[in-house]
């Protein structure tokens, strides 16, 4: 199969799994709600994420429609299951907890994918030394150590964390829970301040995701080699840790909208700067840059978000809440594509994403924080 050919059923797969998630997230908080289940919930959808990425193992190449198949599935089970591994935040965790906690997951999240991307990346290169025939048959394993490394670090969340204690259990069906998300839907939005965040998160975490998805491709359209963009893969990773548990501090000493104002800002000038890069050392500066603020716009995002909305609907608003986020890099693609074409020029399309951060920015302004004092007292 062609490359282009494999790309495009690599972009149709990512596609048809985020369409999934933008409509079921709303509807699986509302359930996990009803149910007061989230814990039980994201264990069937981690459990369906795991089964599925060590199925890879077993796909061979030519069997491209059943690669897009899994690989739909896995996405399924892994956004699925953070829809309720959110929700969790307010229930296990007071208001002024949550800056430091959501930083402390995101950071562990860096720190645990980078040691595993290292070792495939390592098992790949080197595929003798772990007794493997080929690079080919290194990658195969590769899923196999992820389906692995996801299942171990869930026993902790499945021994340990217990479901909300104080959840009213009602008889859940797929209509009531339609009836729940309408009427959530309508409690969002006639909340001003979060139907105001929720807006802001839409555009700022759009371009977030843009600049995630697009900066390998960028790389390669102005000839940096694989295994510099490799490379800078892992510095976002391993810098991406510290600072993100900086970030968490940061919130609660100073707030969340001071943090996510900095990384956004640092966002701008790094988008600016990705236009004007030259060299792959450029890329590798560039990486440190987003390693440093990316971890802390997603975690004071999710601890913020937390602190606006009422506990005992955690899954349902974080149901809308993960529905942007998948419905992320929506605008932002379009957007570099169209200026892009019109410029003549894919650095002059980069920098058009520093729109969709400043919207973000101005519209936070006007987002209420709690104070540190009510958030204390929560």
């Amino acid at each position: 199969m062609a490359v282009t050919t494999s790309t495009f059923y690599l972009g149709l797969g990512n596609s048809v799994a985020s369409l999934i998630i933008v409509i079921l997230a709303p509807l699986l908080g509302a359930i996990a709600d009803s149910s007061g289940r989230h814990k039980r919930l994201l264990m069937c959808f981690a459990m369906l994420g795991i089964l599925a990425t060590s199925s890879f193992f077993f796909v061979a190449q030519g069997m491209w429609p059943v690669a897009v198949l899994v690989y739909v599935v896995a996405i399924i089970g892994f956004s699925g299951a953070n829809v309720f591994y959110d929700a969790l935040l307010p229930i296990l965790a007071p208001k002024s907890q949550h800056h430091s906690l959501s930083a402390l997951g995101f950071a562990l999240g860096y720190l645990g994918g980078g040691i595993l991307f290292l070792l495939n990346v390592a098992m790949t290169l080197k595929p003798a030394m772990f007794g493997l025939a080929n690079a080919a048959e290194a990658v195969r394993w590769s899923f196999v150590t992820v389906a692995i490394w996801w299942t171990v670090f869930t026993i902790p969340l499945l021994l340990n964390v217990k479901d909300n204690p104080n959840a009213t259990k009602k008889n859940v069906t797929i209509a009531s829970s339609l009836r729940q998300l309408f009427e959530s839907a309508k409690r969002i939005f006639a909340n001003k301040n979060v139907a105001i965040f929720l807006l802001a998160y839409w555009f700022y975490i759009d371009g977030l995701a843009t600049i995630i998805r697009m900066a390998v491709d960028y790389g390669l359209s102005i000839g940096l080699p694989t295994n510099s963009l490799i490379t800078a893969l892992l510095i976002v990773q391993f810098v991406g840790f510290p600072s993100t548990l900086f970030f968490g501090r940061f919130g609660h000493r100073y707030g969340a909208k001071l943090g996510l104002w900095i990384a956004l800002t640092a966002y701008v000038v790094a988008t600016v700067a990705a236009s004007l890069m030259q060299t792959t050392m450029h890329f590798y500066v560039l990486a440190v840059v987003l390693g440093l603020f990316q971890g802390g716009v997603q975690s004071l995002s999710r601890s913020l978000f937390s602190q606006l909305i009422p506990q005992d609907r955690s899954g349902e608003y974080f149901g809308f809440l993960n529905m942007l986020g998948k419905s992320a890099a929506v605008v932002g693609p379009v957007l570099v594509g169209i200026v892009g074409v019109l410029s003549g020029s894919t650095r002059v399309g980069i920098v058009s994403i520093v729109v969709l951060f400043v919207i973000g920015m101005v519209l936070l302004k006007f987002v209420k924080e709690p104070s540190s004092t009510e958030a204390a007292s929560a």
